[in-house]
Parts: C-alpha cells; structure tokens; sequence
C-alpha cells in the first residue's frame, strides 16, 4: 500500500491516471472513496490522486489532539504532492477537504494551478459560532462514547444530507455505509483539532483579496451554512468563481455528479489553456449604468 510521510504520519493515497496532477481532498463524513467517480472520469486526461487524511484509516490515526489542525492539514496536501514529486496541481477538496483546498491556495500558491473549494464555509457563520463550538463537541463525545456506527446516525440525517438521501438513496446507503467504517478516535480528534479551530472564512478577507491562484466555489443552493461565506469569498476575491446549484446540499461531487464533472472540467480547461481570467475591476464600478467619475 502506498503512504506518503507528512512530517512523520503516514498518509494513504492512490492515484490514477496520466497527464496535469489534480489532487483530490475528502471532507469530514467521507474519504477518498467519496472521490471515486470524479477519478475515473478526470483520469482519462489527468493525473489524479486522492489521500485519505490523517485520522482516517489506512492513513496513521494519531492519539494526540495536538497532531490535528487546519495548517496540518493544509501541509498534509502539500506534503503529499512533495511525496510525489509533483511542483504544482490542481486542488480540489469538499468541505473540510474544501476549507484545506482554500488554505492551500492562500499557503502555497505556487504549488497550485486552481483550487476547487465545494462546500466550503460551514461554521463561519458569527451569530451561530458558540453553537457550532457546542455541537462539535457533542459530536466528537459521541464518537468517543458510542463509536462511529453509533455517532453518526444524527449526522447522517442533516439538514445539508437529506437531498442526497432523496434523491439517491443507493448512494446515501453507501455514503452511511462507508462513513460507519471510520476511525471514531480519528473523527473526535478531527472534529477538535480541524473544524473547531479553524479561522472562518470571514477571517479571511484580506488573504482573499490577494489571492490570485484561479478559484472555483461550488455550493449547493440547500446548504444553508455554506451560501453566504461562498458569496463573500466570490464578492472580495477577484480570483473566484462561484457556482451554486440547484436543489442540492452539502456534497456536490456526490449528490449531482454528472453536473459537477461538466463545471470542473470547463473551469480547468480555462486554467490549463491559459484562458481564465480574474474578475475585471470594472465589473466592481457602484454605479449601474456607467463609470463614476
């Protein structure tokens, strides 16, 4: 099995295919199998890998709290594609994958030629910030107490998951399925030590505002936690691009595949051809009608 070392934790990956490096990054409730129809379908054009994060097996689940972080995390990325001996790819993460894929592109922008950042922005939400401290941690004992078949029976039937269970429930089944198997030492950890303390995305504006790696923001137009902050990242980053989709939750790459392959892949045909562009300062004039004086 292949493992790549991120400064001593060693990180399962797979990878696929040939050509531009795209590296994929699962968010919290999935991993990498989470990618799997995105890495057959990138795979006939590109070089895909996907890791699984530390915490969740076969990567090394780490006992100590003080070995899970956002800026961990981050490097993780990084150091996978170091492994590799990869200088630059495109990134692409879901949710706690997304906020990494965002990190990475403000951390090392010179390793990246886009990023992809789906469902990015859960928990930045000011007014709700203690309530999301408070039901992390609910979340983490729960994992602790009852392990994770157990634990994540109230997660699955989230406001954000329920579309998917609706409109796929084959692949909801599998989705409960694949996220029962996880590690319940990892999860709690993660849960403390990468969604609790990670900054917001509000935190973020004036990193943003000088990002200049091409960004894609895909929500669904359902995921309620995640709409504003993908508004606020496309309304002070010249370099994002927002999607937002329609009659869909929380994870677009699994709910709306099809879809998600065709916005992608048009956004990294831009990027790879030399085509896209950051947003034209014009379009940021207050007036309607014409340039103000």
């Amino acid at each position: 099995m292949p493992f790549a070392d991120s400064n001593g934790v060693r990180l399962y990956y797979e990878e696929a295919g040939r050509g531009t490096p795209i590296i994929f990054v699962h968010e919290f409730a999935h991993d990498m199998r989470g990618w799997e129809p995105q890495i057959r379908h990138f795979s006939r054009r590109y070089r895909c890998i996907a890791f699984n994060a530390r915490g969740y097996p076969p990567s090394e689940v780490p006992k100590a709290g003080s070995q899970y972080s956002q800026a961990i995390a981050t490097d993780d990325i990084a150091n996978v594609l170091r492994h590799l001996k990869i200088r630059k790819a495109h990134v692409i993460g879901c949710s706690m994958g997304g906020f990494a894929s965002l990190h990475f592109g403000l951390r090392y922008p010179k390793m990246a030629l886009s990023v992809t950042s789906v469902g990015v922005g859960y928990g930045s939400d000011p007014d709700k910030r203690q309530q999301f401290a408070r039901d992390t941690e609910v979340m983490a004992r729960r994992f602790d107490e009852l392990g994770t078949p157990e634990a994540i029976k109230v997660y699955q039937i989230g406001p954000a998951r329920v579309q998917l269970a609706n409109k796929d429930p084959r692949g909801f089944r599998e989705f409960c399925m694949m996220f029962a198997t996880h590690s319940a030492l990892g999860s709690a950890n993660t849960l403390r030590g990468v969604q609790a303390r990670r900054p917001t995305v509000y935190s973020l504006e004036k990193q943003l505002r000088r990002l200049k790696v091409p960004t894609h923001i895909i929500s669904g137009d359902e995921d309620n936690n995640c709409l504003d902050p993908g508004l606020f990242i496309k309304r002070v980053c010249p370099a994002a691009r927002l999607t937002v989709v329609a009659a869909t939750g929380h994870a677009v790459n699994v709910e709306e595949p099809d879809l998600f392959h065709r916005i992608t892949e048009d956004f990294l045909a831009l990027v790879d051809s030399g085509r896209w562009r950051a947003r034209d300062p014009r379009s940021l004039n207050p007036s309607t009608m014409a340039k103000r004086n």
